[in-house]
C-alpha cells in the first residue's frame, strides 16, 4: 500500500515508544504534547490535571489504548543532577510514582541511545512526584541490558485494621507506602484466588475495598499532600507458580486497572510492611510473582526515619523490553476525541 503522510499532516500526533515490563505496558510518550508548565514535578503533574487531560485520555484510552494502558511522560529534569522527569499516567488520572515504569523507561533510553552511559553500571537519576529516583543500567553476563532503582522512603503507614466492605463483609489490611499508598490485604486468608482465571472477581473485590478503606481511613503524607490518597488495592498470596518465589501480587488500582506485573511500588510497600512486621531482614532479597507469572525482585537497605515513621529504601529490579515505535493521530473529525473505556 502506498502512503502519503502528507494529506493527513494536519491531524494532531503523538509519538510512543512502546513497551512492557514483566507483563505490564508502558507507553512513553516522546512527542505531541505542549509545553508542562511548572518547576517542580507536582506542579506540572497539577499543569497536566487542570489543562491537558484529554491528551491522556487520547493516548490511554481506546481506541487508540485501553482499559489498562500505562504511560510515562518525559519531562526536562528540575532537580541538579537529574537525567529527566516523569509524569505517569492511567486510565483514571496520574499517578505518583511507578516502579514498572523506571525499568522499562531507563532500558529503553539506553537502547535507543538516549543516554550513552560512559561505564556500567550507569546511575540515572529520575525526577519523579514521589520524588528523586536512583536507578542503575548494567549488562547481565550474556550482554542484556539489566535495571534496578532505589525507590523513595518506604514505610508501614499502618499495620492490622479491618474494614468493612459491601457485600463481601469485614477485610483484614494493612496500608503501605511505597512511592504511592496501598491496602495490602492477605488474598489466602479471605478465600480469593490469585490467579488468572479470577481476574473478574479480583478487580470487583479490589475496587470494593479500595472504596471502603478511602472512606475510613484518611491518609496524611508527612511532607506533600498531592501524594495523600489510596492508589489501589494489593492482594498477596504464598500460593506461587515457582517455588524459590516468596508470594504473589495483584495490584488493583486506578479504575479496575490490573497490574500484570508484580507492581514496582507494590513491592516497594510490601518489603517495608513485612520489615515492619520482622519478616524479612535488611538486605534479604525476595521474588514476587504477578497474576501473569513475571517476577520482580526487591530488598529492603537501611535509611532513616521519614518524618515519623521508620522506612527503609526498597531496591527493586525486573525485566523490560520493547514492543513498539508508534504515531498516533487524531482525526479532526474523529467522534471519540477523547476515547472510551469499556470493560
Amino acid at each position: 500500500m502506498k502512503i502519503d503522510l502528507k494529506k493527513i499532516e494536519h491531524f494532531q500526533s503523538f509519538h510512543s515508544i512502546d513497551a512492557h515490563t514483566e507483563g505490564e505496558p508502558l507507553r512513553i510518550i516522546t512527542r505531541g504534547y505542549p509545553e508542562i508548565k511548572g518547576s517542580t514535578i507536582l506542579e506540572k503533574r497539577r499543569y497536566l490535571q487542570d489543562n491537558l487531560d484529554h491528551y491522556r485520555k487520547i493516548l490511554m484510552h481506546e481506541p487508540r489504548g485501553h482499559a489498562d494502558m500505562y504511560g510515562v511522560l518525559i519531562t526536562e529534569p528540575v532537580t541538579p543532577g537529574s537525567d529527566f522527569g516523569v509524569l505517569f499516567l492511567h486510565n483514571e488520572g496520574y499517578s505518583s510514582m511507578c516502579g514498572h515504569g523506571i525499568i522499562a523507561t531507563c532500558k529503553v533510553a539506553v537502547e535507543i541511545g538516549h543516554i550513552v552511559p560512559k561505564a556500567l553500571p550507569h546511575n540515572i537519576k529520575i525526577d519523579s512526584p514521589a520524588g528523586l529516583i536512583s536507578a542503575w543500567v548494567d549488562k547481565t553476563p550474556n550482554g542484556d541490558l539489566k535495571v534496578w532503582f532505589d525507590n523513595v522512603a518506604s514505610f508501614a503507614e499502618s499495620l492490622n485494621n479491618v474494614v468493612d466492605v459491601p457485600g463481601f463483609g469485614p477485610v483484614n489490611y494493612d496500608i503501605g507506602f511505597g512511592g504511592a499508598y496501598y491496602a495490602y490485604v492477605d488474598a489466602d486468608a479471605i478465600g480469593v484466588s490469585c490467579r488468572p482465571e479470577n481476574v473478574e472477581q479480583l478487580i470487583d473485590l479490589g475496587r470494593r475495598i479500595k472504596q471502603a478503606v478511602m472512606k475510613s481511613h484518611q491518609l496524611n503524607h508527612p511532607r506533600d499532600k498531592d501524594l495523600s490518597f489510596l492508589y489501589g488495592t494489593i492482594f498477596h498470596s504464598a500460593n506461587t507458580t515457582k517455588q524459590s518465589s516468596h508470594s504473589r501480587h495483584v495490584c488493583v488500582f486506578a479504575d479496575g486497572e490490573v497490574d500484570r506485573s508484580p507492581t514496582g511500588t507494590g513491592v516497594a510497600g510490601r518489603i517495608a510492611l513485612l520489615h515492619a512486621k520482622g519478616e524479612v531482614a535488611l538486605d534479604e532479597l525476595i521474588t514476587i510473582e504477578s497474576i501473569v507469572d513475571g517476577q520482580m525482585q526487591v530488598k529492603a537497605l537501611p535509611s532513616e526515619k521519614f518524618y515519623q515513621f521508620d522506612a527503609v529504601i526498597p531496591q527493586v529490579s525486573g525485566r523490560a523490553w520493547i514492543t513498539g515505535v508508534h504515531q498516533f493521530m487524531l482525526d479532526p473529525s474523529d467522534i471519540f476525541q477523547q476515547g472510551f473505556i469499556l470493560r
